[in-house]
């Protein structure tokens, strides 16, 4: 059965454990609002977004939160803004759309951060399953196109590590030069993530430059023009 919370109660709830959480008022949170610069996320504005205001009928109306109101809310709270969406460890299931059923926090956050592939139809023999629909512009599938479009979550995290592994068999290297084939190999699988990431037309961050140049000068880099392109501006 398909429930009728909304994201955004779940947000509005949050809003409030959070802020009870740090001991603030509602007057305090609008003040940290305003110094993050939306005086416009009033004490009123916050009543509204936690409570809701009198509707028709009975009903209460909630003043939504827009995806510019969530980056300032979470920050005002000291909580990763994703996290009012998404609270894992202390809600079971959280709304995913109107056709589907709630999923578990982590499940969501997954499809949220592009880690996994949403799987939205089902359980059918138990399971959930990846939506198999095709675009008829491509005939790419829909889980396909997901996937494409999620590539560079998992580039970006690599790329992070492999930096800081090829850095740390750089300074090894330094000091004892036995060290050096070894950082060989790290600046190889750098250069990896960072050919694939330029591959697929993304920006690469800035490296440091003596990676960089060590890499240019193995010719490890299968486009060197496309690095730290910003120290060249």
């Amino acid at each position: 059965m398909h429930s009728h919370q909304t994201a955004g109660d779940v947000v509005a709830a949050q809003i409030r454990r959070h802020r009870e959480r740090l001991g603030m008022n509602r007057n305090d949170l609008a003040a940290e609002c305003a110094r993050l610069g939306r005086p416009d996320i009033t004490y009123a504005v916050i009543v509204s977004i936690e409570t809701g205001r009198a509707g028709g009928e009975g009903k209460q109306r909630r003043r939504p939160v827009t995806v510019d109101d969530l980056l300032v809310l979470g920050l005002a709270l000291a909580t990763p803004p994703l996290l009012l969406m998404l609270p894992l460890g202390s809600e079971s299931t959280v709304p995913t759309v109107p056709a589907a059923d709630p999923r578990d926090p982590h499940t969501v956050w997954q499809w949220m951060t592009g880690e996994t592939t949403p799987t939205l139809d089902g359980p059918i023999d138990g399971r959930y399953v990846p939506d198999s629909r095709q675009f008829a512009g491509t005939g790419q599938t829909w889980a396909s196109a997901w996937g494409t479009a999620a590539y560079p979550v998992s580039l970006y995290p690599e790329l992070t590590r492999r930096r800081e592994t090829a850095h740390k068999a750089r300074l090894r290297a330094a000091l004892d030069p036995s060290a050096q084939t070894e950082y060989v190999d790290r600046l190889g699988e750098l250069a990896q993530v960072v050919n694939d990431m330029v591959r697929a037309s993304l920006t690469v961050p800035d490296l440091p430059p003596e990676l960089t140049e060590d890499m240019k000068r193995l010719e490890l880099l299968d486009h060197p023009d496309q690095i730290n392109r910003r120290e060249r501006e």
